[in-house]
């Protein structure tokens, strides 16, 4: 079984910020804004749509 990193080319964030985010989405019961507001303690200003898309 081959696992292929997923291609973000073209998105502002690097792959790591973009799947920590998605993994707080589906593993935890977390709203997109719930999502947007742990990722602004760390310092990553990141919209809810953003983490939607």
């Amino acid at each position: 079984m081959s696992t292929a990193v997923p291609s973000y080319r073209g998105h502002r964030f690097p792959v790591d910020i973009i799947s920590h985010c998605v993994w707080l989405h589906y593993r935890f019961p977390l709203s997109f804004r719930e999502v947007e507001e742990l990722m602004l303690e760390r310092g990553i200003v990141v919209s809810h749509e953003t983490v939607r898309r």
